[in-house]
């Protein structure tokens, strides 16, 4: 069965995600997971700009941020994100599908002290993605459906504290998503292949 952007909204719906405890000085991050609709959904992925303060330079991602004080509410954060990283308006585009699983931010195997909320959109305007160069190298279109039925696993070699780990990933393209990425589309898989959806 191939996935649907429709079932994944009733499935989100009828989920409600897990919050990590938070913190008084617990930082609030959100992004956003950009679906549309082709023979087989495709979701939007980035790669990061290198840049020597950002701990995830280089990586595949989605888009997204740390929350602004302007910001109503982590939602307006991912679309917000969103619109400067790769000049797409889901506010104006897409609509909200759901929201998945709070993921806690690890950086070299150590706990950060913030928090990321993946909000899911539909993306419902034909509209190409224009990234900003400062933050992003690119950004590409990839189905959900090979990721989805483990025709792209892979593992990411990553050496820690002396040892060399092999951690879960997809490759897409040329890349390889790994990582935190990574966590959050095995949340929204998680929801698919409860129903059967890829197996």
């Amino acid at each position: 069965m191939r996935p649907s952007i429709d079932r994944l909204g009733e499935l989100l719906r009828a989920t409600p995600p897990k919050q990590v405890e938070r913190g008084p000085a617990t930082r609030v991050a959100a992004v956003a997971a950009v679906l549309r609709e082709r023979a087989e959904p495709e979701i939007l992925l980035i790669k990061r700009a290198v840049h020597p303060r950002d701990p995830w330079s280089g990586h595949m991602a989605f888009p997204g941020g740390r929350q602004d004080p302007a910001d109503v509410d982590s939602v307006a954060t991912a679309i917000r994100e969103t619109r400067e990283e790769v000049g797409i308006d889901l506010a104006a585009h897409g609509r909200l599908l759901g929201t998945l699983d709070d993921i806690q931010a690890v950086w070299r195997a150590q706990r950060v002290d913030i928090v990321i909320v993946p909000h899911v959109f539909r993306l419902d305007a034909e509209v190409t993605p224009a990234p900003d160069p400062s933050e992003v190298d690119a950004a590409l279109w990839t189905p959900l459906g090979p990721m989805l039925r483990d025709e792209t696993r892979t593992s990411f070699a990553y050496r820690h504290e002396g040892q060399d780990l092999e951690l879960p990933a997809w490759r897409v393209g040329e890349e390889v998503v790994w990582g935190l990425t990574q966590r959050m589309l095995e949340g929204l898989f998680g929801l698919l292949r409860r129903e059967g959806v890829g197996t």
